[in-house]
């Protein structure tokens, strides 16, 4: 199953909606920049980074590995 993630990731093949992706990278982007403002909890900050990074990317490239995975299974 991980190879076919891969395949589809480096494959390019998009499996999210145009607006899935504009969603996504606005969260993601929005989450990055709030993260990245100075915190008590470094370890949530970073957390909260990753995570909009993570969202800013999948809409970056309209694949999202969760989705292609449940569409598999």
């Amino acid at each position: 199953m991980t190879n076919r993630m891969a395949r589809d990731i480096v494959s390019l093949h998009t499996n999210l909606t145009t607006t899935e992706r504009a969603v996504s990278v606005v969260l993601g982007l929005g989450l990055a920049a709030v993260a990245a403002q100075p915190r008590p909890n470094k370890l949530l900050s970073l957390a909260a980074l990753v995570a909009g990074a993570a969202l800013a990317m999948r809409g970056a490239t309209g694949h999202c590995s969760m989705k292609a995975a449940l569409q598999h299974a």
